[in-house]
């Protein structure tokens, strides 16, 4: 039986990080990952035609490129090949009747925006920057920290508390508000949808109690990061981070799924993998996965608190998303040609169009106007497609995983299952809506191909049913509830068992943030 300090399960980005961090640290480490290569979401492939490499699931790092992990490591994965390609337009919107608007990562050229789609709005943006500005170090400084741990605690109490007196801060009352009414102070109903619309990226919607404050934090982190996605696609990440683990000495083994962590008094000893083979830990086993999988199968024949376990068998799943990845003959030719350097604008006819699709989606219905981002990766990054061609991922967040009947009453879902019949009906409305907003789609597909919910959940068991972002984000299941009331962090209730990943703080999208917090912890030890 081999022996290791620590054992990974799962080879998400998170996973690679904390992997990447203690191997260079000396210690001995094993990543297990069931799938044919490792990388979980980040995965770029030839999906429709030779020569168009797509981004499977996630595309863009704004938030990576960002935080400690990247700096730390970036020097040794650019020295592996990771180089990230970026665009000081990150976002914009394009409006259904013609009207548009970007967002410029300089703070004076978002203000120029702006005010020219509404006189007066750079100053009410501009003091939403401001009411934020007091409390911004100490949130994002909580991005990299367990938020149950004493470091976190007098941040967290400065935050909430007014300082030197009684009541709650204005950031403790920010928390509790929607994006609707964060944004409701700007007179352009472009810009409203422009920046109220990206907290469905953060697994919230537009009317949800918790949304507001991801309005401006969302709207500095995009001018602060970018777009960045790395040259020759998003996998080019995982690829760097597995040469470094390999160089500094760590293991990973692919087609290796771990049913079973192995606990003898009250501590983790290893691991067991479906084919019976068992792997040793003597410091700690770390997982990338979703409460209900650590305690309900893995920690399975292990005693765990009746409340804990109730809990895991609580943790809820949010909607589903289609992606649709397509290959071009020539550019996107859009209307506005700066969004030839825009990095994901969302394409839709407003605040409230967009709320209605996701109210629909809530029904389990699908949407009769979709609204979603596109991203043309090719614009920074001609390798990714044949000379002259494109390509072109349409990112339709908040569909019903399993949908029950059609808002438009055009469509047969019949069970709700996915069928092909389903997936391109569904796939020529969507079409038809981009077609609004680009002159040139639908004629210049060349190549499609579809991800749908329950390809989402075949692929990641973190997806549960097809939640592409690991468990439902509301305010009930967000920030020390997450992953679980009885567990707010990352340690588990198996002293030297951790969480990472989606289904923990910070949440889903490439962060890195769970694999440096999870890193730091065992590194200290």
């Amino acid at each position: 039986m081999e022996n290791f300090d620590v054992i990974i399960i799962g080879s998400g980005h998170n996973a690679l990080i904390a992997a990447a961090y203690l191997t260079r640290a000396g210690r001995s480490v094993l990543v297990l990952e069931k799938n044919d290569r490792p990388g979980g979401f980040l995965r770029t492939e030839e999906l429709t035609l030779p020569g168009f490499k797509h981004d499977v699931y996630a595309a863009a790092h704004p938030l990576f490129t960002t935080g400690p992990a990247y700096a730390d490591l970036r020097k040794d994965l650019e020295k592996r090949g990771l180089k990230y390609l970026n665009t000081d337009l990150p976002t914009g919107i394009s409006m259904e009747d013609g009207r548009t608007a970007v967002l410029p990562t300089a703070f004076d050229a978002l203000m120029e925006e702006v005010e020219r789609l509404a006189p007066g709005d750079g100053a009410a943006l501009a003091s939403m920057f401001e009411q934020l500005n007091p409390y911004v170090n100490d949130v994002f400084g909580l991005f990299n920290m367990d938020l149950s741990s004493p470091e976190a605690a007098p941040i967290i109490n400065r935050l909430l508390h007014v300082e030197g007196g009684a009541g709650y801060s204005s950031f403790a009352a920010s928390l509790m508000t929607t994006a609707r009414n964060t944004v409701s102070a700007l007179k352009s109903p472009v810009t409203r949808a422009m920046l109220a619309s990206w907290v469905t990226h953060l697994g919230r919607t537009p009317d949800e109690v918790g949304s507001g404050i991801w309005v401006p934090l969302t709207t500095m982190a995009l001018m602060g990061g970018g777009m960045p996605t790395p040259e020759g696609g998003s996998e080019k990440l995982v690829q760097a981070l597995v040469r470094l683990i390999k160089d500094q000495g760590g293991e990973i083994l692919t087609h290796s799924h771990v049913d079973r962590i192995i606990v003898e008094n009250g501590k983790a000893v290893g691991v067991r993998t479906d084919t019976g083979r068992k792997f040793l830990a003597k410091q700690a086993v770390v997982a990338s996965t979703t409460p209900d999988q650590l305690y309900l199968s893995l920690l399975k024949d292990t005693e765990i608190s009746p409340p804990l376990r109730t809990q895991a068998k609580q943790f809820r799943y949010g909607r589903g998303c289609v992606q649709i990845h397509l290959a071009l003959s020539e550019p996107p030719e859009w209307l506005d040609e700066r969004f030839h350097r825009v990095g994901q604008p969302h394409l839709t006819d407003g605040l409230d169009g967009f709320t209605l699709a996701i109210a629909q989606g809530m029904a389990d219905l699908l949407p009769a106007k979709p609204t979603f981002t596109v991203d043309c990766s090719t614009n920074l990054d001609p390798s990714r497609a044949p000379e002259g061609k494109a390509i072109m991922r349409v990112q339709v967040l908040e569909v019903p995983i399993r949908p029950r009947g059609d808002a438009a009453s055009q469509i047969d879902v019949r069970d709700g299952s996915w069928t092909r019949d389903l997936t391109e009906r569904f796939t020529e409305r969507v079409l038809g809506v981009v077609s609004k907003h680009i002159a040139n789609i639908p004629s210049a597909v060349i190549g499609k191909y579809v991800v749908t919910p329950d390809t989402i959940a075949r692929f990641n068991p973190n997806s549960g049913p097809g939640d592409p972002y690991g468990g439902a984000h509301d305010l009930a299941q967000s920030y020390l509830f997450r992953p679980l009331p009885g567990q707010p962090g990352h340690q588990t209730a198996i002293p030297n068992v951790y969480m990472l990943g989606a289904a923990t703080w910070p949440g889903h999208g490439v962060n890195g943030g769970s694999g440096y917090i999870v890193a730091q912890k065992l590194l200290a030890q």
